[in-house]
Order: C-alpha cells, then sequence, then structure tokens
C-alpha cells in the first residue's frame, strides 16, 4: 500500500512483481546475510550491502546480444543460481523482491541518469524506496560503480558513508538527487521522483536501455564492482580502478585477460560458452 507521493506504508505484494518465486534462503546465501530476517533498518543496511558486496554490475549478455529477461525465475537462475551480474533492472528487482519477501514495504521508481550535467535522459534507471523503523529509505544495488554501497534516508541532505566514500541526497523541486564529492564538489549521479512505476514501465525502460543505439550498454561490455577502498570499472578492454584517496589507475587488457578480469575482479562466474561468446565479441572489435 502506497501513502502520500508514493511513499510505502505497508507490505502489500503485488503479484505482477512475483516475489512469491524468489528462493529467498538461496538469495541470502548468495549474499552471505545470516542476521536476523526482520524489516529493520539494520537488516536493510546489511542485506543491500551484502548484495553489493556479491553482485556485480555487468552486462554480459546485453554485449553479446542475448536477450535479458526481467522475469523473476530467470533473474535469480541468473544471478543466484549461476554466480553471474546483472545491470540495474536485474540487480533492483532482484533486491526488491527479497525485500518483499523480508516484510518491507518497497515501492519501485525509475530514475534519470544525470553524470554531472543537468539536461533531461530518458529514466533508465532503478531505485527503491523501502520503509523501515518509521523512516523512508532509497535503496539502490543496481548503480554499480560509485553507487549506493547503504540505503539512505529520504530526508534533505541525508549523507552516507562507508569507509572513505560518501554519498548524499538532495531535494530539487519534486526531483532529488543523489551525489557523491568530486574535487571539493557534489557531483550529480542521478534523479529520481516519487512516482511508482508498474512492470511494464520497467519493461519499456530496460526494452530501450538494452536495444536501443547509442545506449551504453548495446554494443560494449560493461562491468562495475565497487569495495570499501576501490571502484572499479570495465568497458570493453579498459580497466580503471578508482581508489578513495583520490589515484585512478586505467590498463589496456587483451581479450584473454579481460575474460579473466571478469572472474577475479568482478567475481562474475562464466561458462565455458560465455568465454567463447566473449573472445568472439572481442575478436570482432
Amino acid at each position: 500500500m502506497l501513502g502520500t507521493y508514493g511513499l510505502p506504508v505497508a507490505v502489500e505484494t503485488d503479484p505482477e512483481w512475483q516475489s512469491e518465486l524468489l528462493d529467498l534462503d538461496a538469495y541470502l546465501a548468495r549474499i552471505g546475510f545470516t542476521g536476523p530476517r526482520t524489516p529493520t533498518a539494520d537488516t536493510l543496511h546489511r542485506v543491500q550491502r551484502g548484495h553489493m558486496d556479491a553482485i556485480a554490475f555487468e552486462n554480459i549478455d546485453i554485449a553479446l546480444g542475448r536477450p535479458v529477461s526481467l522475469d523473476l525465475d530467470r533473474i535469480q537462475d541468473k544471478l543466484v543460481r549461476a554466480g553471474r551480474g546483472g545491470y540495474c533492472y536485474e540487480n533492483n528487482l532482484l533486491l526488491a523482491a527479497a525485500l518483499d519477501r523480508l516484510g518491507f514495504p518497497v515501492t519501485r521508481l525509475l530514475a534519470r541518469i544525470r553524470q554531472g550535467e543537468s539536461r533531461r535522459r530518458f529514466r533508465t534507471h532503478t531505485v527503491l524506496l523501502v520503509r523501515a523503523d518509521e523512516q523512508v529509505w532509497l535503496a539502490d544495488a543496481g548503480y554499480g560503480y560509485s553507487g549506493l554501497m547503504e540505503a539512505l534516508p529520504l530526508e534533505d541532505g541525508a549523507t552516507s558513508s562507508v569507509a572513505d566514500w560518501t554519498w548524499r541526497l538532495v531535494a530539487q523541486g519534486a526531483d532529488w538527487v543523489v551525489e557523491i564529492p568530486d574535487g571539493g564538489c557534489w557531483f550529480d549521479m542521478y534523479s529520481f521522483r516519487q512516482e511508482p512505476q508498474f512492470r511494464i514501465d520497467f519493461e519499456a525502460a530496460h526494452y530501450l536501455s538494452s536495444t536501443r543505439p547509442g545506449s551504453p550498454f548495446v554494443g560494449q561490455l560493461v562491468a562495475q564492482k565497487e569495495t570499501e577502498k576501490e571502484r572499479r570499472l570495465l568497458r570493453d578492454t579498459s580497466l580503471e580502478i578508482r581508489y578513495a584517496d583520490g589515484r585512478v589507475e586505467r590498463r589496456e587488457l587483451s581479450a584473454a585477460d579481460t575474460v579473466c578480469a571478469l572472474g577475479e575482479l568482478f567475481s562474475i562466474v562464466l561458462d565455458d560458452d560465455d568465454e567463447r561468446a566473449l573472445l568472439h565479441f572481442f575478436a570482432g572489435k
């Protein structure tokens, strides 16, 4: 059930999101969560943190021209059972289903990527509003590089810090904007409004993101992972590692080393078919 301005106020799982299909035990094992299964803010933070630690952002299937399904059984087959990652729709729909099953009121939203710009873009990112401990929180396990590691209170000026990384949420009219520090200033990552979205809205945005020429996920490999000390970004064979102290390392990898890096740096499990397909993909570049 949604209250004023689309804020979640009670658990009322819509069957269109298929949360009942989630193998909650398998998901919690995948992210290494062993705490109480109670809908508290502490549980929310630990589940999102575990998800971010265990499951990478990656678009391997999109890059290879494979269809990507938003059906929950297909998402958990890939991200939970097969040890793969996914991009924002897959990651946040999986997280939302787990939070549903844990008893959290959850609202699924679509957001606009800013990347430091104010121009209006398509709504192609996903975020979640979650109620816990009489507070509404912004949760997002799908941004990858520089994404939230723990949930943020839905309050103007709210901040969150994990190790040396910091995030801030600010209100700009009807928009909420997630920011990170950048050279003494604040860098806008994305914005969203408290307008609940339906599955059909997610399907449309997902289709745009995964098929449109010019989409950053079409025609190139992208993998991202964040730890307390590093932010790792792979675009095709170009690897960037950014450290909390400001240092940045960049290097070009061979196709074979790129395939290895997906496992070693991004914890993505690839089978033989995946590896062969990726080597063929890079050979055609």
